[in-house]
């Protein structure tokens, strides 16, 4: 008898290249990706906007 597919958890596709991730590099589907991904991050890509202003650097705390 098959699984019911409703019952199976479904994987999310990787998040750079949209492929099914592979088990050694979950959630990315390859190294390639997951080095991609890692490039996004250390750039900035997903910092997250903020409407507060910068601290001035001469202020003292």
């Amino acid at each position: 008898m098959p699984a019911d597919p409703a019952a199976t958890p479904r994987q999310k596709p990787c998040p750079v290249c949209r492929k099914p991730p592979a088990p050694n590099f979950r959630p990315f589907c390859s190294a390639r990706c997951r080095q991609v991904d890692l490039g996004r991050w250390l750039a900035g890509d997903y910092a997250i906007p903020s409407t507060e202003p910068l601290p001035d650097e001469d202020e003292e705390h």
